[in-house]
């Protein structure tokens, strides 16, 4: 390679001697023969030291992977998280265009994994055109009628400003919920309109004192706001349950510093573990301070399920001393976030399904449902999702991914990089203001509607003429080869009411 950068040098002097505009080259030449010796000398790219020009093509095609993939090879059944088809289907909704397929299923009907719902003979009417559940227990005093379907958690500042409202004023639009996130109420769920569930993580955010500590005095401020309709506590997320995250000074501005009442251009983390209480005991005494100083706003807890038995002392607590959360999120470890350790994402965590049913199962044997109402989040995107949750105990729904394919993700995977081409997940302004607020708050209420319309046609197939009939003895899956199974033989398969650490653990 030297010795063609010496040809290149002799070859550009010869023909300068002619035509004085070849020295022009040495403008193209010099830096890459630079690039070429900083290569050579350097010890860290393998790679580069040994094709210090041509290497570079590796890492180029290695960045746009993603949209190589997605684009040529992928298949319309086998992109992730989320397929073309679930994508589509998102999209057609949105805009509200047509969303018929032609030419009947690709999916393959005889593989394991594969499911379907039994439909009826003679269909049902489903009177409600609007699918709303009412969340709030006995010691409610500002119970919340719901949508079904509602948007998961998503941070401003994980989130841009433009995407943030633009959720809200769809929410608004289509009458659901909007839920905050555990980054604080900021002015941009406010100015969309629509209703709000306040998350509150064990940062605190727009709830905490100088330490980091739960503040009263803010909490009572903040949820007194009409929009906020919800308190959700969160425990842990199905994307990285038990993690905790971290601000960093640099994305710590002073705007999002005055949203989450932290000092600016500080760092400031997120614990795994909350503060404000230490067990199931000291956390139905926060729930019930927190309905007290709401004023009998729902408060609700969010949890993926890892240890059944801390879930079960949770149930014999909330029996023991009459303390009930108003509702639970259950997030599925197939729930996704903007960033996670890959060991979390993968390996930690239950299944929505599997939780889902193990947590009704649970309520019911200490007799908390009535109680209690569950909300289900992770990889809900259409009606016979939404169906398939409400059979196993949820209900009500959440959806985040959903929700930012109808503003317009096209599943890049930056989210984790801050230059989301579409100008959702990202802060830089050269890339949010591209998202239209007007046009996308329309495609966020088109979709919801649409989704709830399509909940109701499948209902109506099946013979569910209200929520309360859809039940998991008509949802089958392949189990194996010439074997199905019913949701009610899988998930709630005959089990002991009896508990066998009930007998161990001393109630407080």
């Amino acid at each position: 390679m030297g010795y063609a950068f010496l040809s290149a040098y002799l070859i550009t002097l010869f023909l300068s001697v002619f035509e004085r505009q070849y020295l022009w080259l040495f403008v193209a030449i010099v830096p890459l023969h630079l690039l070429y010796l900083a290569n050579v000398r350097q010890g860290r790219h393998s790679i580069l030291r040994n094709y210090p020009l041509v290497g570079y093509l590796r890492y180029f095609f290695e960045s746009i992977r993603p949209e190589i993939r997605q684009y040529f090879f992928e298949s319309d059944l086998d992109g992730k998280p989320f397929s073309r088809r679930q994508r589509s289907i998102v999209y057609q909704r949105a805009k509200n265009v047509r969303e018929t397929v032609p030419f009947g299923m690709q999916a393959n009907s005889q593989e394991a994994g594969f499911e379907w719902i039994a439909h009826t003979m003679f269909p049902a009417h489903v009177q409600a055109q609007d699918l709303r559940v009412t969340v709030g227990g006995s010691r409610c005093k500002q119970p919340y009628s719901a949508s079904i379907y509602n948007i998961s958690a998503m941070s401003y500042g994980s989130l841009s400003k433009t995407a943030v409202t633009a959720l809200s004023a769809g929410a608004k639009l289509g009458g659901f919920a909007h839920n905050t996130g555990e980054g604080g109420v900021s002015p941009f769920h406010i100015e969309g309109g629509g209703d709000l569930i306040w998350q509150i993580g064990t940062g605190y955010f727009g709830c905490r004192d100088k330490d980091g500590k739960f503040s009263e005095k803010l909490f009572q401020e903040q949820v007194a706001h009409p929009h906020i309709k919800m308190v959700e506590i969160k425990l842990s997320q199905g994307a990285k349950p038990g993690h905790g995250g971290i601000l960093p000074a640099a994305k710590n501005t002073p705007e999002i510093a005055a949203i989450r009442k932290v000092e600016p251009y500080t760092t400031v983390a997120s614990p795994p573990a909350h503060s404000a209480f230490s067990d199931q005991f000291t956390m139905l005494l926060f729930i019930e301070q927190l309905r007290v100083l709401s004023e009998g706003k729902p408060i609700g807890i969010k949890l993926c399920i890892g240890n059944k038995q801390e879930f079960e002392l949770l149930c014999m607590e909330m029996k023991h001393n009459r303390i009930y959360p108003d509702f639970i999120t259950i997030d599925g470890a197939e729930g996704g976030t903007g960033a996670a350790p890959l060991e979390f994402t993968d390996s930690l965590g239950m299944p929505l399904y599997d939780a889902l049913a193990y947590v009704q199962h649970m309520l019911e044997v200490y007799g908390l449902r009535d109680e209690i109402k569950l909300i289900a989040a992770g990889k809900i995107i259409t009606g016979v999702d939404i169906i398939k949750a409400i059979s196993l105990g949820a209900d009500i729904c959440y959806s985040a991914r959903g929700m930012m394919f109808a503003l317009g993700c096209i599943q890049a995977l930056q989210c984790d990089s801050g230059r989301c081409p579409v100008g959702i997940a990202t802060q830089d302004k050269n890339l949010y203001q591209g998202l239209d607020v007007a046009d996308k708050r329309v495609r966020v209420a088109n979709f919801h509607g649409n989704t709830i319309k399509s909940t109701i046609e499948v209902m109506e197939a099946c013979g569910f003429a209200s929520l309360d009939g859809i039940t998991p003895d008509k949802i089958f899956r392949r189990v194996e080869q010439g074997q199905t199974k019913s949701f009610r033989d899988i998930y709630f398969p005959k089990q002991s009411s009896s508990s066998p650490i009930s007998k161990n653990y001393v109630l407080n």
